[in-house]
Order: structure tokens, then sequence, then C-alpha cells
């Protein structure tokens, strides 16, 4: 049976599997987050990719502060999922773009508030800017979808 890997290899934040194994290696250090290391995903099932999710909610407003941004750009990305019939633990991959710090504390509050006890592979990535000079959190993620 064919099996698609998916490596993570930075910072981040939040919990556990369903369709897909997650595992931490006894080989490399613990994650020094809430995330898994690495998501195995079973061959079959549908891959759903989710474009960058900015914190604008869904009458377009974006709130001006990162922590904010972050929680609604968390919230966007779980309400596309949910879309698909998928949760955050669907999640296999999250990749986080900040403009400004956030601190870890928390980010991880946010996290946890958001996607529960999901622990998906995750980056976090500092960057100069987005699209617009108003955005100041990008997230992105991998997910499988359930079975139908």
């Amino acid at each position: 049976m064919k099996r698609a890997i998916l490596l993570a290899c930075a910072l981040a934040i939040p919990a556990a599997a369903s369709a897909q194994e997650m595992s931490n290696p006894s080989t490399v250090a613990p994650p020094i987050g809430r995330y898994s290391h690495l998501a195995v995903v079973p061959s079959g099932p549908d891959m759903l990719y989710v474009a960058g999710q900015v914190g604008n909610a869904p009458d377009g407003s974006i709130p001006a502060d990162a922590e904010a941004q972050y929680e609604r750009a968390l919230r966007n990305v779980v309400a596309i999922l949910a879309s698909q019939g998928a949760t955050p633990h669907n999640l296999v991959k999250l990749n986080v773009y900040l403009v400004k710090p956030i601190a870890y504390e928390r980010s991880a509050a946010i996290r946890a508030a958001v996607l529960g006890d999901a622990v998906p592979p995750s980056t976090l990535v500092y960057v100069v800017r987005l699209a617009r000079p108003d955005l100041l959190v990008e997230v992105d993620a991998i997910a499988v979808r359930p079975e139908r």
C-alpha cells in the first residue's frame, strides 16, 4: 500500500490523528511546540489543499492586530475544511506566515482554541510583508477529506 509522507521541520503549536497517522520518531528531538514531526496519509483519500487564508471575516473586515488576524485565518481554514466534511484532525500540514511576532503563549492559546487538540505538522515563517500592507498573517493547509 502506497502512502504519502509529509515532513515538518519548524515551529508551531497543535494535536492528534484521525484517518492519518501522526508521529514523532525517537531518532529526532521532540517537537518544540504542539505539533507532530510526521503525518502519514494512507493511499486513497482525497487531499484538500487550502489556499492561504488571511484574517478577514466573512464580511471582508480585517482586524488591525496580528493575534485577531491569526485567529480569524485559522477559523477560515476550519470553515473551509468543514465545507468538505473535514475537521482540524484531518490536517496533515499547516503553514503560518507572520509579518509581526505573536507571543508564543498567545499563539498557542489561539491555536488550541480554534484547532482543539489537533497537532498537524506545522511550520511558522516570518516574512517581510504579505499581499497587502494591512495583512499581518496568512495560513495555508493540507488536509485529508474523510471517507464519504
